[in-house]
């Protein structure tokens, strides 16, 4: 009986440990994206957006952005993603982070930030691609900013076919600029260290 639990809690242990394993000696990893309109890859800056890029890397790693939607699309502005499933359902969230938008990066097009609420610091998982030179969501003197933690390296084209999507209101959400069709990120994927 020891037996059996020693070797369970080694299996618990073995498997924990590869669900968090986010490279965290790679200051550049590597995302790859599959989406029902192509694929796109993603280079995350760690030195810039450590606990950005931790986050973030922790639900990729967990599976937890595979069949999500992309919610919210807005031509020449953001396509944003990873918080809701096909059918609309919020998916759960871990604690909000800390706010890095000072970090250097800015909101230009091709980059990857974190989306949130009006309070600063109240990221979790949704994410947004710019899709244009977005520097009104940078930080300045009197506002928090949007924390820009990589940029697209693979896809842009997919990316910018993504922003011309037909979008509408959505009457179960109550929000504008969903797309009529959905868009689903098949599965989001942490790349081998090169």
């Amino acid at each position: 009986m020891i037996k059996k639990l020693f070797c369970a809690a080694l299996l618990c242990l073995s498997t924990s440990s590869w669900a968090v394993d986010i490279q965290p000696n790679n200051l550049f990893p590597k995302v790859e994206m599959n989406t029902t309109m192509g694929k796109i890859v993603v280079e995350l800056d760690r030195d810039r957006a450590p606990i950005t890029v931790d986050n973030f890397l922790t639900y990729v790693v967990k599976g937890e952005y595979d069949n999500t939607i992309f919610h919210r699309i807005i031509p020449e502005f953001v396509v944003q993603g990873g918080g809701l499933d096909p059918k609309l359902q919020e998916k759960p969230e871990m604690k909000p982070i800390v706010n890095e938008s000072g970090n250097g990066l800015s909101n230009m097009t091709g980059t990857i930030a974190m989306a949130r609420d009006s309070e600063p610091h109240s990221a979790t998982r949704q994410f947004y691609f710019n899709v244009a030179d977005n520097e009104r969501l940078d930080p300045s003197s009197r506002r928090w900013g949007y924390a820009v933690f990589g940029e697209v390296i693979q896809g842009q084209e997919v990316l910018m076919k993504m922003s011309q999507v037909k979008t509408e209101t959505n009457t179960v959400l109550e929000w504008p600029d969903v797309p009529v069709e959905p868009i689903i990120l098949k599965s989001a994927k942490l790349l081998p260290r090169e």
